[in-house]
């Protein structure tokens, strides 16, 4: 029996990569995505059952070719879990109009284009998981964050949609909202007097992703917040 397969669009060096460690732990074969081949082929080749594929989600037909290179090598997702995303800060009267739409294209129409390519084999094996990487953005918008937040108020409500529709099809659909600054070795430099426990750790986020991954249907999440006990909210 083959493994399950567990496709991450947005595969960087911080929770990306922590997803990939879990999920291939966890007996999957990871597909990891990004714009940069050679970097997610570095972060792949430390990682068992993990494969790198470049793809920019914000082109549909790069992701048509990613989703076939992967379906040819490893099968079709039984996971998706979409963790692309942008920062698109700036106010309204300061941010561009291109940066603008690239935070929506990133956040919102590559969820719409991933999930439209899983959809087939998810069907055909009677179910499936979606997992998207939210923000606290998509319920409350900053000042600053006209790009940002439209984006992923847009990802949120394409989710719940989604949700609704492809529950009874026994796909389970859910978000995760981050709800704070997730450690990596860049945000460590960009903030280091901050105390450690007042980030979040993205092994940590990886082992609630998992967990939703594995929920019983009769009790299926569709919202989850996590954050540092430090965060405001």
């Amino acid at each position: 029996m083959s493994a399950p397969v567990c496709v991450i669009p947005g595969a960087g060096p911080g929770l990306g990569a922590a997803l990939a460690r879990r999920f291939a732990d966890a007996g999957y074969a990871v597909a990891m995505l990004a714009r940069d081949p050679d970097r997610a082929g570095e972060l792949a080749a430390g990682i068992g059952g993990a494969r790198a594929y470049a793809c920019d989600v914000t082109d549909p037909a790069g992701i048509d070719r990613a989703f076939e290179a992967i379906e040819n090598d490893l099968g079709p997702a039984d996971v998706l879990l979409y963790n692309a995303g942008n920062a698109a800060f700036g106010a309204v009267d300061e941010i561009e109009p291109d940066a603008f739409e690239t935070a929506w294209r990133v956040n919102t129409f590559g969820l719409y284009h991933c999930t439209r390519r899983v959809l087939p084999g998810m069907r055909a094996a009677g179910g499936g998981c979606i997992l998207v990487t939210g923000a606290t953005a998509s319920l409350r918008g900053g000042a600053r964050f006209a790009g940002f937040a439209a984006a992923k108020a847009a990802q949120r409500s394409l989710a719940q949609s989604m949700a609704r529709q492809l529950g009874p099809e026994g796909i389970h659909v859910a978000l995760a909202v981050i709800d704070g600054v997730i450690d990596t070795p860049r945000t460590r430099e960009m903030m280091p007097d901050r105390a450690e426990d007042t980030f979040l750790d993205p092994d940590a986020i990886a082992e609630s992703y998992l967990h939703l991954a594995r929920q019983p249907r009769p009790a299926w999440t569709f919202e989850l917040d996590l954050r540092p006990h430090a965060e405001s909210w």
